[in-house]
């Protein structure tokens, strides 16, 4: 409601949604509520806590206390869809790929493509007021958002963020690996290393689904301890054997302070499934002392059946901030033969330690809400103490009071190459190399109608040069009408030959009302020389039941030809109890 005084929110929750334990009469629970102005780049909290620290640190949230006579619900919602699809699939029958995947020069195509149909089911169970369980049978992500096309201009593999939504909920509750902290440089973070990432699990190794029978999820707290126990079980599709997957996840809390352990079997069934596994295990903890140090650790473990060498990662992180000072530093280990199977790790092999320091003053009033100069240097080596990879970088980050932010970088660096790599087509020779690069970004008001950012980047790369450019740009014309672009050119000369790498993405977001909206993503890699488009209409006819009509292609520019379509038409029905 709007009045001249301002404006009013009022939200019903109905307590049948609400986990509690109905047996105590007077309930107490923490809350803490969040209300973000962006075009002040101002939070306002009900109850305050430090900068430092997320909304949902429940140790310092409010009291809400007063409630009586309330009555919890059965906490059981289950969620049946129905769905019709239609894919057709192109592959050459002759090709020169390229180093990144990408069809050159095929001379024929063949292709093949069906209708199908099918039915299943999500459900939700609140077993108790701390657990809850998810279930999933027959499980679709048509609905999905597509990954974002980028380059690889590294020898080492890139790390995609989970989308689909049921791995994406409660996914804190499995996370053990190089954990970042929030307003400390830590100079690493889960894409280089995670003990479990659900992308492993119905999915192959470029991104394309494989069915998941069913499967069933338990998260929450119990007896003290922060619980995530996870089962699904794939179809075997093709070469692709059949496979269960089983992960458990138990961290014990200890003030501010935790410690947990993790366990993950990845396992082939059917005839192949005695011979045919990855386990993983990990330790770790993270402890907070004084109110400015934080340690995070861990120690982990692969075991396969012919697995020769080390199979174990290890990691001590500090990182301290206080009102003026920052810093972290860390040193990690990685065994030659350690391979999650249902994790990702960037690097094997290697020795890293790394170093930061800086600070953070506020200056007095101006447009200038912080600064933060610092210095940081990573150094890495096989595990013979040979150097692999040296990095020294001094740096300038600025956020300004309207939460515009502007970073500038320069770095001195050192790659060994022992083995040679392609990058688009273009060999990188094993030598020794060293190079210098700078780079600038800015990211403008996010909460202005029309905002966006800017990066720029210029160096040596492997013996030649690399310049690159990009950007992203959103404008909200009208509440209901969101356009967003995004554009990166990187422009590569090498003795050995030269080239571009460049993606180009645009995407239209329409609401047409609160139950009824579109969507529109086209992407361009000319990495692979492939667009990728996404269409998406979604219709929330009933409160949390959905109609999706979803259309996908990836198409070959080269050779005008249409690798993957699909058209998807799905229905779901909520129905609570």
């Amino acid at each position: 409601m709007v009045a001249d005084s301002g404006w009013t929110v009022e939200m019903a929750i109905p307590w049948t949604t609400l986990r509690f334990d109905p047996t105590k009469t007077d309930q107490v629970w923490g809350l803490n509520l969040l209300r973000r102005v962006r075009r002040k780049n101002e939070d306002a909290y009900w109850a305050p806590v430090d900068r430092k620290d997320p909304l949902h640190r429940m140790s310092k949230a409010g009291t809400l206390d007063g409630i009586r006579d309330i009555h919890a619900g059965r906490n059981l919602r289950i969620k049946p869809f129905a769905l019709a699809s239609y894919q057709s699939v192109s592959r050459p029958l002759t090709t020169n790929p390229s180093a990144e995947g990408g069809v050159r020069g095929a001379s024929a195509f063949v292709g093949r493509g069906g209708a199908d149909a099918d039915l299943g089911a999500d459900v939700k169970w609140g077993l108790t007021s701390g657990l809850t369980l998810d279930a999933t049978f027959r499980t679709d992500f048509s609905q999905a958002d597509v990954d974002q096309e980028r380059v690889n201009l590294t020898r080492f593999p890139l790390f995609f963020p989970e989308r689909r939504d049921f791995f994406v909920e409660n996914s804190g509750s499995f996370l053990l690996g190089d954990v970042t902290e929030r307003n400390i440089r830590t100079g690493s973070s889960l894409r280089e290393f995670t003990l479990f990432h659900s992308r492993r699990i119905g999915l192959t190794g470029d991104g394309r689904p494989v069915p998941i029978l069913a499967g069933g999820r338990v998260t929450g707290r119990a007896a003290g301890f922060e619980l995530g126990l996870l089962e699904m079980q794939t179809q075997r599709v093709d070469s692709l054997p059949a496979e269960n997957f089983a992960v458990l996840r138990a961290r014990r809390n200890l003030g501010g302070s935790d410690l947990g352990f993790m366990l993950i079997n990845r396992q082939a069934t059917g005839d192949t499934a005695a011979n045919s596994y990855n386990r993983s295990y990990g330790v770790d903890a993270n402890v907070r002392l004084l109110g400015h140090m934080v340690v995070n650790s861990y120690f982990a473990g692969t075991a396969e059946p012919i697995a020769t060498g080390n199979q174990t990662a290890a990691r001590v992180a500090v990182g301290w901030r206080d009102r003026i000072w920052d810093g972290s530093v860390f040193v990690k280990r990685v065994g030659e033969a350690y391979d999650p199977g249902v994790g990702f790790v960037r690097r094997t092999g290697v020795r890293q330690a790394y170093a930061t320091v800086g600070a953070h003053p506020r200056p007095l009033p101006s447009l200038i809400q912080e600064t933060n100069p610092y210095v940081e240097l990573s150094y890495v080596t096989d595990l013979n103490s040979v150097l692999e990879t040296r990095e020294a970088s001094v740096g300038l980050n600025t956020e300004f009071y309207d939460g515009s932010t502007l970073n500038l970088q320069y770095s001195n660096q050192f790659e060994r190459i022992e083995q040679p790599f392609r990058v688009s087509g273009v060999p990188i020779p094993a030598a020794d190399y060293g190079f210098n690069q700078v780079s600038v970004s800015y990211q403008s008001n996010q909460g202005r109608p029309l905002n966006g950012s800017i990066n720029f980047g210029a160096g040596g790369y492997y013996g030649g040069t690399r310049r690159s450019v990009s950007g992203e740009l959103q404008w909200r014309a009208h509440y209901r009408l969101m356009f967003e672009g995004s554009a990166s050119h990187n422009a590569v000369k090498l003795p050995q030959g030269g080239f571009n790498a460049d993606v180009i993405g645009g995407r239209v977001r329409v609401s047409y009302s609160t139950r009824l909206f579109c969507s529109a993503f086209v992407q361009y890699n000319s990495q692979s020389n492939q667009v990728v488009t996404n269409l998406r209409l979604n219709w929330i006819y009933a409160p949390l039941s959905d109609v999706f009509l979803v259309y996908q292609e990836r198409r070959d520019v080269a050779n005008h030809v249409t690798l993957d379509r699909v058209v998807t038409a799905k229905v779901t029905r909520l129905f609570a109890f």
